[in-house]
């Protein structure tokens, strides 16, 4: 037997959520059958997975030790040590400034993201034990582009990827880029459009009018600098749509540099020759949270900088 109780990151869950992450080799029918002939019970009580878990709940697994260890598996990533690049930490969330070149999340089962470089940062640190990744894995709450640097907010408590996750998805957060474009632009400007994802290529394209299939994208910009013949801007997205900025820039002209799939040709090799610029000069370098219920109520209304990549600050020098 086996009694487990309920913390504060595994609360406000069904029951057979729970148990299908602390038994994740476990059928679905085996643990309501199970339930159902009360080898598992909640508070002493039979259950029928349907309840919503409290913090200090009592789950109690009448089961044998060879059974709880043949349907337990404790993923631990094994990846390579990684020096992250924390902006803020507290026990609800971490922010990190990615840089270019990592992932967000694994595209395949051999890859390597920041998702496990997160979670064997927390193992590392002693933040997070693996009993506890029995039953709850930090993950992050919104992602970036491979090849695009900057903050990407992380879930290390069931409240702060919960909350978190809820305001990148209804867009209530505010995000703000930069990056460096071919071209001068002059004044802030807000632009409309309509976009198409080609599933295939995980490519988009823009277009001026709605056309069957299109979602509508707005994207507000303002430059920040001018370096001849190329613009640092800050932008801010009003949708988030999949290569929604770097899409929306080249289709009025000015592609963000170094961005090979939306990107200008002859502007891409002359920075990768000159400043050794292989990925797209696109930062996401702000967030400001909106108003955040509890336990997050303390971050409202507050604001995190990631500093601009090494190459940003080179190449504007130069180009000075």
């Amino acid at each position: 037997m086996q009694s487990l109780i309920v913390s504060s990151n595994e609360a406000g869950q069904r029951l057979d959520k729970l148990l299908t992450k602390y038994l994740n080799l476990a059928g679905k029918g085996f643990l309501y059958k199970m339930m159902r002939k009360k080898n598992i019970t909640l508070n002493g009580k039979k259950c029928d997975g349907s309840e919503k878990l409290l913090s200090g709940d009592e789950i109690k697994l009448f089961l044998s030790e060879e059974t709880i260890l043949k349907f337990s598996e404790v993923k631990i990533p094994d990846v390579k040590k990684v020096n992250l690049d924390i902006i803020y930490e507290d026990d609800n969330i971490v922010l990190v400034n990615k840089p270019a070149g990592m992932l967000s999340q694994k595209a395949k089962d051999t890859d390597e993201s920041l998702v496990e470089y997160l979670i064997d940062y927390l193992l590392s640190s002693g933040q997070l034990s693996t009993e506890q990744l029995k039953s709850f894995r930090p993950s992050i709450c919104n992602r970036l582009d491979r090849n695009t640097s900057g903050l990407v907010v992380g879930g290390k408590s069931l409240a702060g990827l919960q909350i978190m996750s809820e305001v990148f998805k209804d867009r209530s957060i505010h995000k703000f880029y930069q990056c460096v474009v071919k071209g001068e632009v002059s004044g802030r400007q807000t632009i409309n459009g309509f976009l198409i994802k080609d599933e295939k290529t995980n490519q988009v394209t823009i277009h001026k009018t709605s056309v069957p299939g299109s979602l509508p994208i707005t994207t507000e910009y303002e430059p920040v600098e001018y370096f001849g013949g190329y613009t640092l801007l800050k932008v801010t997205l009003i949708t988030g749509r999949t290569h929604q900025i770097r899409a929306h820039l080249s289709s009025i002209g000015h592609p963000i540099v170094g961005d090979y799939k939306y990107g200008d040709s002859r502007v891409n090799e002359e920075a990768k020759k000159l400043y050794h610029i292989s990925s797209q000069m696109l930062h996401s370098y702000q967030v400001i949270f909106p108003e955040l219920r509890e336990p997050l109520e303390y971050l409202s209304g507050k604001s995190y900088k990631a500093s601009l990549p090494k190459t940003f600050s080179k190449i504007c020098r130069d180009w000075r």
